[in-house]
């Protein structure tokens, strides 16, 4: 079979008694952690500019879905796509492999898919998990390669995430969802200019509302074709430069990736459970420092007058963000608020990052002046094959000790009960109560057991629900 009938055979045929109890709890901590992060976002100016946009873009529409936090109705593409940009202001992403960030397009669309269908909390666990395993299997050893040549695989990726998340719920046969998959690679988009030229870029928000026109499209009948994904001039071909698995760019310091093991072991071998939270506000290689060396220090009791140093061994893309072929302005090493060396300095100086607080200070927000101090200490040393988000950080102190710690990759992988523990913070700064707050976490908690899963998650984003 082609790429894409063997994701729609495991996309229709896959059931909630399938899903491993990992799987189940991590897909109950991404639908927490996406819509944790809108409630973070209600009143911030992307969230309200998004909103504004679509009232006005479908004035006279219809206003079957519901938009996160403020309750408007919306057309299904209308509130997916301003659900997507507020999960994105909010900050609290998810990540995988450092520059996708699957939550941000598959949640907007199995929101709006369980609205529609009113379907139950375990069809729409089975919907999500199914659009994370796709979407991680398709991006995994191609997203360095994508970005080098100008695309950007968030988004680029994240279509495949959100339109299986929707067909998945509305219940789509394998011909159909295949049908949705090709129409895919025919909307699929996202550039990396204009991040880098002052703009703003339309990502994950653009890539739902496209998605959910390539499952119309499905649902409506229009073919697709069978090889769109690894074909001569298919998906793999145009935003990598060749379907052969060979690569300009990888990871891991490989130069080729065999398109056979995209679907190796699916259904049974789950990459969705190498998805993180980023709880911090920044890029995802910085949330590791914060607390790689907050728990050094710890650890061996070093105080910030103790230390002389630090020193970050840390996998070469993590310096050259987004992309070694097109790095942004800033990405040039030297410490600033906002770097790597800053979060580093955080970590060491204050033992965590205000979970609250966004990658910079905020108009009236200050900076400990030993964090400012500190960061022009902090060495960033880049390695080749290091682990992604897995630095070894050396903190050198003021007698001649030092103390070294390794960082894993998986700091910020853990459990729903951990999740909520983490997280738990935010639930100070949001636009509803902390009862409110509360009782969302319990129904992501339980939400296999929920009856009608959509109506019910959206409702406990409203205030006053």
């Amino acid at each position: 079979m082609s790429l894409s009938r063997e994701f729609a055979a495991f996309v229709a045929n896959l059931t909630y008694e399938d899903l491993p109890a990992a799987v189940v709890d991590r897909a109950k901590g991404v639908t927490l952690q996406a819509l944790s992060s809108a409630l973070v976002a209600h009143d911030m100016p992307a969230s309200k500019q998004a909103l504004a946009m679509m009232q006005e873009e479908e004035a006279g529409g219809g206003g079957s879905a519901t938009a996160l936090c403020s309750g408007a109705k919306l057309t299904k593409a209308g509130a997916a796509f301003v659900n997507a940009e507020m999960m994105l202001a909010g900050g609290k992403w998810d990540t995988f492999r450092m520059l996708t960030h699957p939550g941000t397009a598959i949640l907007p669309a199995a929101l709006v898919a369980a609205e529609m269908t009113g379907c139950s909390g375990k069809e729409f666990l089975t919907g999500v998990a199914a659009a994370y395993e796709v979407m991680e299997r398709m991006a995994s050893e191609f997203i360095p390669t994508t970005m080098s040549r100008g695309f950007h695989a968030g988004p680029v990726f994240g279509i495949f995430g959100a339109a299986v998340a929707a067909a998945k719920i509305h219940g789509f046969d394998a011909d159909k969802v295949n049908a949705a998959i090709a129409q895919c690679v025919n909307l699929a988009a996202g550039n990396l200019e204009g991040i880098r030229s002052g703009g703003r870029s339309l990502r994950e928000g653009g890539a739902v509302r496209n998605a959910l026109l390539a499952v119309a499209m499905a649902r409506h009948g229009t073919p697709g074709g069978e090889t769109t994904l690894e074909g001569e001039a298919g998906f793999y071909h145009s935003y990598t430069g060749n379907n052969l698995g060979q690569l300009r760019y990888s990871f891991t310091g490989r130069n080729t990736a065999d398109p056979r093991a995209i679907t190796a072991g699916l259904g049974k071998d789950w990459m969705f459970l190498e998805t993180l939270y980023r709880i911090y506000s920044t890029a995802g290689f910085n949330i590791a420092h914060v607390d790689v060396t907050a728990a050094l220090c710890a650890e061996h009791k070093i105080a910030y007058a103790d230390i002389d140093r630090i020193e970050a061994v840390v996998n070469w893309f993590e310096t050259e963000y987004p992309s070694p072929a097109f790095p942004l302005p800033g990405s040039d090493g030297k410490p600033r608020v906002g770097s790597t060396q800053y979060f580093t300095a955080y970590g060491a100086a204050t033992g965590g990052y205000p979970l609250l607080r966004g990658g910079q200070p905020a108009p009236g927000e200050t900076d400990p002046p030993e964090v400012l101090d500190l960061m022009h200490r902090v060495t960033l040393i880049p390695m080749v094959r290091r682990t992604l988000f897995g630095p070894r950080i050396t903190v050198f102190t003021k007698d001649g000790r030092s103390f070294t710690r390794e960082g894993t990759g998986r700091e910020f992988i853990w459990d729903f009960e951990e999740h909520v523990r983490r997280i738990a913070p935010i639930g100070a700064g949001l636009g509803i109560s902390p009862a409110q707050y509360g009782r969302l976490t319990d129904l992501c908690r339980t939400l296999d057991q929920a009856e009608n899963a959509g109506p019910a998650l959206i409702a406990l984003t409203v205030p006053q629900a």
